[in-house]
């Protein structure tokens, strides 16, 4: 019995990578009956007899799994957004953020376009970079060209099971063909009338990196609402809450209107950022009002 990942499912097949190399597999006979489905990004046990015929036979613990894009094991999310065509957005960064936070995937913050900033917008995002970096959230600033970012992120995706997610249009899938060439990925232009690009990527697969490593050739998360996220939860995947929220004189605090409550104490000492603040309160009431529709 041999132990691999799946970097490829497709069609009822499982393509197995370890050391020997790749093996096309089936899965085990008995999954279906017990409800196991695997997954890109699982490590497994198989047997093939050749490179085209094998069995996946058993599927290891994950330590986590998205839906949108079905994947496992991510080790990190590059976050990529542009500070310019389209402009930055704050909110859907930290609603990114969450997601990350809540399947326990580090987060890298990629800020792209820098050059297209002017003086006054370069201050105002010098301010969100602040905020960010407080927190302790690694960023990377890079240029339109997208050589040069792909050059500033090599260093983070080593030995490492990344994807990139971030907003629609930045050049994610530039960025993964820059990575590898021949992925020959589909990539359009940014649509004009709604200012963001259009997804264009299709099945998941893990592409494996020449200095070790695997990226995703999907854009993560192509869903962003908050399923599977409590609201009780919530303000565990805001990093600069969670390491507050002891101080709380409520247990299950949520930090809104209960009375000697540590967070909110922090945001109007100017320890945690209004802009996060407000971004929790939207979600939270995103959250509850998914729960009534449901």
């Amino acid at each position: 019995m041999e132990q691999g990942r799946i970097i490829k499912a497709l069609s009822g097949f499982y393509y197995v990578e370890n050391e020997q190399g790749i093996f096309q597999c089936r899965g085990r006979g008995n999954f279906r009956k017990r409800k196991i489905t695997p997954l890109v990004g699982d490590l497994v046990d198989f047997e093939a007899e050749n490179r085209t015929d094998g069995y996946v036979l058993g599927v290891h613990e994950r330590k986590n799994e998205l839906v949108r894009p079905p994947i496992s094991n991510v080790d990190q999310a590059v976050l990529v957004f542009s500070t310019e065509e389209p402009s930055f957005s704050p909110l859907l960064l930290d609603k990114f953020l969450v997601h990350v936070e809540a399947n326990l995937i580090k987060p890298v913050i990629c800020l792209s376009k820098i050059d297209l900033l002017e003086d006054k917008q370069e201050e105002e995002m010098q301010s969100y970079e602040d905020v960010y970096r407080e927190i302790g959230y690694e960023i990377i600033n890079t240029s339109i060209f997208v050589q040069e970012t792909i050059e500033a992120l090599r260093p983070y995706l080593i030995d490492k099971v990344s994807v990139f997610a971030g907003q629609s249009g930045v050049g994610k899938s530039s960025l993964l063909n820059a990575l590898r060439p021949e992925l020959e990925l589909e990539t359009k232009e940014i649509s004009k009338s709604l200012g963001r690009g259009k997804h264009t990527t299709r099945h998941v697969e893990l592409i494996p990196l020449d200095e070790g490593g695997y990226v995703a050739d999907t854009p993560g998360f192509s869903s962003l609402d908050f399923h599977g996220v409590e609201a009780e939860e919530l303000s565990l995947c805001f990093p600069e809450m969670k390491e507050r929220i002891h101080g709380c004189k409520f247990r299950g605090c949520t930090h809104v209107n209960e009375p000697k409550c540590a967070v909110k104490e922090a945001v109007e000492n100017g320890e945690i950022a209004s802009s996060r603040y407000a971004h929790y309160l939207q979600f939270l009431e995103e959250i509850k009002s998914q729960k009534r529709r449901y």
